[in-house]
């Protein structure tokens, strides 16, 4: 069940819409600047004069993800959303100076979701326990069409433990464990025939206590009189795709499982108290598998599903290749 969300991750700008096709539910994302680099000091009269500066209209960051100062799961790329198209000619200089760095050296790469979003996700999951600084070095860096970047911005955050979420659809389970251990498997039901959920591993965006969802807003039903319509606030929702795929209670699916024969729209249905128990557990970037349904792997910019692509079709989409991190 939901409703559609706009724009993913800490907003430097104007939001950008991630794609993907409606499964059942939506929500906003999360606010803040990239951190400003401080003013440096007014060159002496005997300096050496100043090189001149690229002229044309500047090239800004819409969106740089994960916000700094947070712990995030194992499976949480670096995205990066420019306000305008960068060329294809200009991606590698773009990438060489989307830098990144680690407490301990990680592989990685960076990959293009299209011609604004930039992701970098490591060649598997994070170790948990790192420590990440992203430094978008972008002053005086073009974009291949005429626009150039007029200063950096930096984030850090760090990797916490490793949390994750294998859900069996044909099974009716979602087994959780954490840095190894199983803590819990819950009963679920999961998407219908009609609405399949989607299968593959999707990274948590985020979650909230409470979501409107309506069957109109992700193109389900908009008649009231249908019985797919529904039009209801339903609590402890874990956002899994840009499309609207949640793990949540449901009002109309009270006690998931391999007895009930209800399937959702496309969401993970829990009973009320698991539901409440996976909120607590779970954070931004915890990788949720889902394995057995009819339907394809969510598309790796539908939200934050990067390990849906194999290392190979990762390094397809870089314009610099795989590279391994600097030390902080």
């Amino acid at each position: 069940m939901g409703r559609r969300r706009r724009g993913i991750g800490i907003v430097l700008g104007t939001v950008t819409l991630l794609v993907g096709v409606s499964a059942c539910g939506g929500g906003g994302g999360d606010k803040a600047g990239g951190d400003q680099p401080k003013a440096s000091k007014k060159e002496s009269a005997s300096a050496s004069p100043s090189p001149a500066k690229p002229k044309g209209p500047p090239m800004l960051l819409d969106t740089i993800t994960p916000q700094s100062g947070t712990t995030v799961g194992v499976a949480m790329p670096i995205s990066v959303v420019f306000t305008n198209p960068v060329a294809a000619k200009a991606r590698a200089t773009v990438e060489k100076h989307l830098k990144v760095g680690t407490s301990q050296p990680v592989t990685g790469a960076w990959h293009w979701m299209g011609d604004r979003r930039a992701d970098w996700r490591p060649k598997t999951y994070w170790p948990s326990g790192t420590k990440v600084k992203i430094n978008a070095d972008m002053k005086d860096v073009g974009n291949g069409h005429g626009r150039y970047g007029v200063h950096g911005y930096t984030h850090t955050f760090t990797i916490g433990d490793d949390v994750r979420a294998d859900v069996s659809v044909t099974g009716h389970t979602m087994k959780v464990t954490r840095n190894g251990k199983t803590t819990r498997t819950l009963s679920i039901n999961a998407g219908s025939a009609q609405y399949p959920t989607w299968n593959g591993t999707m990274a948590v965006i985020d979650k909230q206590e409470k979501v409107h969802m309506t069957s109109c807003s992700v193109g389900i039903s908009c008649d009231k009189g249908s019985p797919n319509y529904y039009d209801l606030t339903l609590p402890w929702d874990v956002h899994l795709t840009q499309s609207g795929t949640y793990v949540h209670y449901s009002t109309g699916d009270p006690n998931p499982g391999s007895g009930s024969a209800r399937g959702s729209h496309g969401c993970v249905h829990l009973s009320m108290s698991d539901a409440k128990w996976f909120y607590g557990q779970v954070k931004q970037g915890d990788p949720v598998t889902i394995t057995g349904s009819p339907r394809a792997k969510a598309a790796a910019d539908n939200g934050y599903a990067a390990f849906n692509l194999s290392w190979d079709q990762w390094l397809a989409g870089s314009a610099s290749g795989e590279r391994t991190t600097g030390r902080l």
